[in-house]
C-alpha cells in the first residue's frame, strides 16, 4: 500500500447502452464497435436474443456467438472466453439482462433453490459478480445492452393525477450500471442521452443518434493516457496457486484475479485441499506426538 500520484492509464471501454425494446440498442452497439475497433471481422455478438444479430448482418461481416437458454453467469463467462481466445476487439454482450431474468438466469434459480431465500442469496451472488468482474477485467471493449422498462410515477395536474415518465429501469441487477463507464440510455426515437459518463464524452449533451464517430470518440478518449499495466499471463497466477501456503493466502489470490476464478477453479480447489490436507496431517502428527509424551 503506498501513495502515488493519479494519472488516466490507457483503457478498454466498458459501455451499457439501455433501452425499451425497438429503441436501436444492437444496430447503436455495431456502430459504435465499428467506429472503436474500424473492422467488423474483430467485432463479435453475443447473441441471446433469438438470433436477433443476424438482422444486421448487410452492416458487415461481424462474429456472432449464439447463446441460448440456460443463461447462467458462467455460460457467459465461457463466450467472452471463446472471443478473447479468437482475438475479438469489440464483444457485444445483447444482452445482459438474460443473465439476470432469463430462463436460467440468476432470478430463476432463485426462484428454483429450496431453503432459506436469504441465506440462498449468498450462494448466487458470487455467481453473478463473478460475470460482472469478469466482464470488466477483460482485456477487450465490451458493449453490453440492457433491456429497459419505462418507469411512471403519478403526479397531480390540474387538480388530476396523472401518470408521468421519470426515466429507464434496466432489467438486471441493482447498482449495475454503477459497473460501467458509460451508460447510454436509448429511447424509441434511437436517440441517446448519458445517465452515466466517466470519460465526459457525453455527460450533459443534448440527445444524439450513436453512429460509427461516436465510437471514435470512445476510441480516442481509451488511448489517451498512459500505458496500464499488462495483465498478469495465467501461467503465473497458477505458478502463484502453487506457492501458497495457508488458506489466507490463497484466498487472497482468488479476489486478486476476479478473472481468473472461474478458468482456474480447479486449481484453486485442489490447492485448497492440500493445504486442508497438510494442516490435518500435521495436527495428527502432533496428536501422536503427545500422546507418545504422555505414554513415557
Amino acid at each position: 500500500m503506498q501513495l502515488q500520484t493519479a494519472s488516466k492509464k490507457k483503457a478498454k471501454i466498458k459501455m451499457a447502452l439501455q433501452g425499451p425494446s425497438g429503441a436501436g440498442k444492437t444496430k447503436s452497439a455495431l456502430l459504435i464497435a465499428y467506429g472503436i475497433c474500424g473492422s467488423w471481422d474483430k467485432i463479435a455478438v453475443i447473441d441471446t436474443e433469438n438470433h436477433s444479430a443476424d438482422l444486421y448482418a448487410d452492416m458487415g461481416n461481424y462474429n456472432v456467438v449464439p447463446l441460448a437458454a440456460p443463461f447462467t453467469p458462467e455460460r457467459y463467462i465461457l463466450a467472452i472466453d471463446l472471443c478473447l481466445a479468437a482475438g475479438i476487439e469489440v464483444i457485444i454482450l445483447d444482452s445482459i439482462s438474460h443473465e439476470w431474468e432469463g430462463s436460467g438466469g440468476i432470478l430463476d434459480i432463485h426462484s428454483g433453490m429450496i431453503g432459506n431465500s436469504f441465506t440462498n442469496w449468498s450462494k448466487l451472488t458470487p455467481r453473478h459478480n463473478s460475470f460482472v468482474q469478469h466482464l470488466l477485467q477483460c482485456d477487450a471493449h465490451v458493449i453490453g445492452t440492457i433491456r429497459a422498462k419505462q418507469e411512471y410515477v403519478l403526479s397531480e395536474k390540474n387538480g388530476k393525477q396523472v401518470p408521468e415518465k421519470v426515466g429507464l429501469k434496466g432489467i438486471t441487477r441493482d447498482g449495475m450500471d454503477y459497473e460501467f463507464t458509460v451508460v447510454l440510455d436509448i429511447n424509441q426515437k434511437h436517440q441517446a442521452t448519458a445517465s452515466k459518463d466517466r470519460t465526459g464524452l457525453f455527460m450533459d449533451k443534448p440527445e444524439f443518434i450513436p453512429t460509427v464517430d461516436t465510437g471514435s470518440q470512445v476510441l480516442r478518449w481509451c488511448n489517451t493516457g498512459t500505458e496500464a499495466a499488462a495483465p498478469v499471463a495465467v501461467e503465473d497466477v497458477i505458478q502463484a496457486i502453487h506457492e501458497c501456503t495457508t488458506i489466507a493466502e490463497l484466498s487472497a489470490m482468488y479476489y486478486q484475479f476476479p478473472s481468473y476464478q472461474e478458468s482456474l477453479k480447479q486449481d484453486f480447489s485442489k490447492k485448497k485441499d492440500g493445504i486442508i490436507n497438510s494442516l490435518n496431517q500435521q495436527k495428527q502428527l502432533q496428536n501422536e506426538t503427545a500422546t507418545a509424551a504422555i505414554s513415557n
